[in-house]
């Protein structure tokens, strides 16, 4: 068990869609690839002791991002930015998809297939919780190799929105003995992300709770464009969404993809995330699929946060190529969703329009203004190795809480630096770069897999032990 070794972090501050790490999808390693030229960027200074208000940052902010408009990919772009405009937390720490455990844990517990459905929607709504409560920032660039590792101790107490509930405790970890219900209990989550490639910064995941017999994996990319206005982000070529497996549900998979995303606000010097895409829940063992159509903005450009969807029966998941909800047939319609993803989020039984559905027979999927993010346990400082996030990163956030800019931004770069030298060494000896805890930097599918250390490092989160021997090689050390 953890004991007294456990460690709190404070919850996380709110990224931004412009934190970019990684992608997924061949199954060749991505160790280099073709970058975009980097526009020439004068070093901002900041007087220390004396730290920038807003305004000042979106001013200095805007100014660098105005020197790529045109450029096909921020994201691929090498560039530095000084460290007032960086939030003091690394990126691979940040961005994550686990705000409310307790849904994902939750997702499975239904015994009807359209409940489970439900329960991967619930989740999906609360995942983003940073950008419905908190402003957008930067967070630090991850680099090669760089690791995080946590994990989370929730009560499994989010109800089954549809048929009998399952809380079956499959790996006695918790208080609860095993084939007992985990209801109310404590459940594990653990979860652990490498940055497996630099150029371009794709970096995988993977996150699991054994108690419940649910997993989660994925490839994080993003590609980002700068019109003038607004700052649009969509998910990289090896993004593919993220993937859960039900084990106790005969491998039950779920692909849930991403929409694309805007970060806007620059002329009225107030930053915010609008989404306005449509994006897919598929399963194909259940033969259920999901369109979720965003709305950016109604009229006189005020942002809605709207999003409507369906979820009805396909003859075959994956060959099914419908992507509007109006064209899906009303015969094939299980059900209806609508809301506010800031808000709340509604469903309704059939295919009727879901403004003609009585409220009293309407199910709430998620109401989102109590929830905030669940603090996340990390390993304490004497067991991080040196490239783990918050080790590798230490230098730079002391001097950024410090207000000591100048000193954090030369702390940066000489740490960008020093992968950049480390890169070179392995251009000259003709050797690829391997990720340590993933098999390859990308896989065939956008769905990642554990090596062996990879695997050994999750069963020492669930057991509670945060050993973990040193690499045998650093990637930017």
């Amino acid at each position: 068990m953890l004991g007294k070794d456990k460690k709190t972090a404070p919850e996380s501050p709110p990224s931004s869609a412009m934190s970019a790490t990684g992608g997924s999808t061949p199954s060749t390693p991505v160790t280099s690839g073709k970058t975009t030229p980097t526009p020439s960027i004068k070093e901002e200074k900041v007087q220390d002791g004396k730290v920038p208000d807003d305004s000042s940052k979106l001013r200095t902010f805007l100014s660098i991002l105005k020197r790529f408009i045109g450029v096909t990919d921020i994201a691929a772009a090498r560039f530095s930015l000084p460290a007032q405009l960086m939030e003091p937390i690394p990126n691979l720490e940040y961005w994550h998809y686990l705000d409310r455990p307790e849904t994902f844990v939750a997702i499975g517990d239904s015994e009807d297939a359209l409940g489970r459905t439900l329960g991967c929607l619930r989740f999906w709504f609360t995942k983003d919780l940073k950008y419905v409560h908190g402003k957008p920032c930067k967070p630090y660039n991850s680099t090669l190799g760089e690791f995080f590792r946590c994990q989370w101790e929730v009560e499994d107490s989010a109800p089954s929105l549809r048929g009998e509930e399952n809380k079956t405790n499959l790996q006695q970890t918790v208080a609860a003995p095993a084939s007992a219900s985990t209801k109310g209990q404590s459940v594990k989550v653990s979860y652990i992300t490498e940055q497996t490639s630099h150029h371009p910064p794709v970096s995988a995941y993977y996150v699991d709770c054994p108690d419940k017999g649910i997993s989660a994996y994925g490839y994080d990319q993003l590609s980002a464009k700068f019109s003038g206005t607004s700052v649009k982000v969509t998910p990289g070529v090896y993004n593919q969404g993220i993937f859960i497996t039900l084990h106790q549900r005969g491998n039950e998979e779920y692909q849930l993809t991403h929409p694309t995303a805007y970060l806007g606000g620059f002329l009225r010097g107030n930053l915010y995330v609008t989404v306005s895409d449509t994006c897919f829940v598929t399963c194909p063992k259940t033969g259920l699929k999901v369109i979720l159509h965003y709305l950016e903005e109604g009229y006189f450009g005020r942002t809605q946060n709207k999003v409507e969807g369906v979820i009805y029966k396909c003859a075959d998941v994956e060959k099914d190529n419908t992507t509007r909800i109006k064209d899906v047939p009303d015969k094939d319609i299980l059900g209806r969703i609508e809301g506010v993803w800031t808000d709340k989020v509604w469903f309704s039984y059939g295919s009727a329009d879901f403004k003609k559905v009585p409220e009293k027979d309407r199910v709430l999927l998620i109401d989102v203004n109590p929830l905030r993010p669940i603090p996340k346990i990390c390993p304490p400082d004497e067991h991080q190795l040196p490239n783990e996030s918050r080790k590798f990163w230490n230098g730079v956030t002391e001097s950024i809480t410090a207000k000591q800019f100048n000193a954090a931004t030369s702390r940066k770069q000489e740490l960008e630096e020093r992968q950049r030298v480390r890169a070179a060494e392995r251009k000259a000896e003709l050797k690829e770069w391997q990720p340590r805890f993933f098999t390859q930097a990308t896989e065939a599918g956008g769905k990642p897999h554990l090596t062996e250390e990879g695997k050994a490092a999750m069963q020492g989160l669930h057991d509670g032990d945060w050993w973990i021997a040193p690499p045998a090689e650093y990637g930017a050390i």
